[in-house]
């Protein structure tokens, strides 16, 4: 299959992407063929975020977002941001938040639903779409260009052999790809490395963000509230919280822990729990019902880990690069306005009669774009939280960002010494954590949690995560991936690592924080994983 523009993935990015791809090229009144693969078995399956979205570059991508039936109608009305203590909540003045962080104008919305709609938009300008489809290699020319795709084989066994329902995968071919995994992608991994894309940018860092939907009483429902805190629980991480109001009766609750903690028997899904027994959060699920649950990465290493974004062939947009606003927690407008101004670079190589080139006019527009000026504002935030903790980061950080609103930068840039993985401690130096067992009403074991996201995996297939050493870890960290991965896929079983693949939600954690760097993360057979709503 031949295309003139191939995207992977349907996130923000990529689906932005597909739509100003076809709208350059009508406006010079031309048509281009577009495509979009995606590895969730329908648009937004396996998008997950907390949300709330700056609306800026979906009014320049389409104006009319309003009329045509957005799903984006709770705007921001109330904006909080707190400190925890064990049993304390102290509400900090909203006037000692910089500009940036006031969410002024944003919407508090459901990211799978806004992609779904995406979708729909896309193909009716003539976009292809196929869901359930996983890319599992790029393509090379002769000269190493990439050419396109190949997408994985369906219906293979356990043990890699042809089974009855087997399908082979299929070369999708396109004069320019668009890589739009999301953080930690698999193609993008790969990409780095052929292309040495990360050379002379710091380490990237990630975060894992733990969100669950919920469904509260109307007296309990602020709708418009978006509330954030940090502190307890996290006394050993970096991090904060999340808790959004919306629509009818929803509450998107969540915490971000960042990855560069240093205790192997921290665990964030168990921090998540135990945030949702403090005196300040309790109340408001008290009587409410969960209806979804999931997980994601979160790439937090801001403007000095951005990676060489071109290489022959294509590009690497939205969360693949890095774009996240770190103190915003907002990349979801970062991402959309990173692929539309790809797709104009390609529509305007295409114009030329260009295919499988560098498209270096992406990088320089998107240096003069606001997305760099946000990035650029807040590049040190995330190095000052990993020196100094909460209290001492947050500090330089929102001063740095006040300085930034008046116009004035900071005459430095602060890197990223080591990958997240990197960063643990041996764990008989260090401390115990005992978490509380969940009550199955509030709070939850990894098992019931599971059943909230909608997990289709067929267990037939060979796994997906693989290690390139089939011992047992090494007693040095009490084997962390037990404990980080939420979903409860790593196990030890006597003196064996077990592996729990269909519980697997996509998060890629297991590839960022195994200090052995034993854990390969590869895409599953196309339409596995969680099948997330409204999240």
């Amino acid at each position: 299959m031949d295309f003139d523009l191939l995207i992977v993935g349907a996130g923000p990015a990529g689906l932005a992407a597909a739509i100003r791809a076809k709208q350059a090229a009508r406006a010079e009144q031309r048509e281009i063929s577009v495509c979009v693969l995606e590895k969730g078995a329908r648009v937004g399956a396996h998008i997950l975020s907390g949300a709330v979205i700056d609306p800026v570059a979906l009014t320049e991508l389409l104006p009319d977002w309003r009329e045509r039936g957005a799903p984006m109608t709770t705007p921001v009305l109330e904006n909080r941001f707190s400190w925890l203590g064990e049993t304390s909540c102290y509400r900090l003045p909203g006037a000692l938040l910089p500009p940036a962080m006031q969410n002024r104008g944003a919407y508090i919305a459901s990211l799978g639903e806004l992609c779904a709609w995406l979708g729909e938009q896309a193909e009716a300008l003539g976009v292809e779409i196929y869901p359930g489809f996983a890319a599992v290699e790029t393509l090379h020319g002769p000269g190493g260009e990439v050419l396109g795709v190949l997408s994985g084989d369906m219906g293979r066994d356990a043990g890699g052999s042809e089974g009855p329902r087997f399908v082979p995968g299929a070369e999708l071919r396109a004069s320019y790809t668009l890589v739009a995994e999301g953080a930690r992608g698999f193609l993008a991994r790969d990409l780095e490395r052929r292309f040495d894309l990360r050379r002379g940018a710091s380490p990237q860092k990630y975060g894992i963000g733990i969100k669950e939907l919920w469904r509260v009483p109307a007296q309990k429902h602020r709708p418009g509230l978006a509330q954030h805190t940090l502190g307890w629980p996290l006394d050993d991480a970096t991090g904060g919280s999340f808790t959004y109001h919306y629509g009818a009766d929803r509450v998107a609750i969540g915490l971000i822990v960042h990855l560069d903690y240093a205790n192997p028997h921290l665990s964030p899904f168990d921090e998540f729990q135990r945030f949702k027994t403090h005196p300040a959060i309790r109340p408001l699920l008290a009587d409410g019902e969960c209806l979804g649950y999931g997980a994601r990465a979160i790439a937090e290493g801001g403007l000095q880990s951005l990676p060489e974004l071109v290489f022959p062939g294509g590009a690497l947009i939205g969360c693949s690069a890095g774009m996240l606003d770190v103190p915003r927690i907002k990349g979801v407008h970062n991402a959309m306005k990173s692929g539309m101004l790809a797709a104009e670079a390609v529509c305007a190589a295409l114009a030329r009669g260009r295919a499988h080139d560098r498209l270096d006019a992406y990088p320089e527009a998107l240096r003069l774009s606001w997305v760099w000026r946000d990035l650029a504002a807040a590049r040190n935030v995330k190095p000052w939280l990993s020196r100094l903790g909460t209290r001492g980061g947050s500090a330089l950080g929102a001063l740095e960002m006040w300085l930034a609103a008046f116009g004035l930068a900071a005459p430095w840039t602060l890197r990223h010494h080591k990958a997240d993985r990197d960063s643990l401690m041996p764990a008989a130096t260090a401390k115990r954590i005992v978490y509380p067992k969940p009550d199955g009403r509030l709070t939850f074991d990894r098992a019931t949690a599971l059943a909230h996201a909608n997990i289709a995996h067929d267990a037939r297939q060979p796994c997906h995560l693989r290690l390139t050493n089939l011992d047992i870890p090494t007693p040095l960290y009490d084997a962390p991936e037990q404990r980080y991965c939420p979903a409860g896929v790593f196990e030890i079983a006597g003196e064996a690592l077990r592996i729990n693949a269909p519980n697997c939600l996509h998060c890629k954690t297991c590839d960022i924080k195994d200090p052995s760097r034993n854990i390969l993360w590869t895409p599953p057979e196309g339409g596995s994983g969680p099948n997330y709503s409204g999240m």
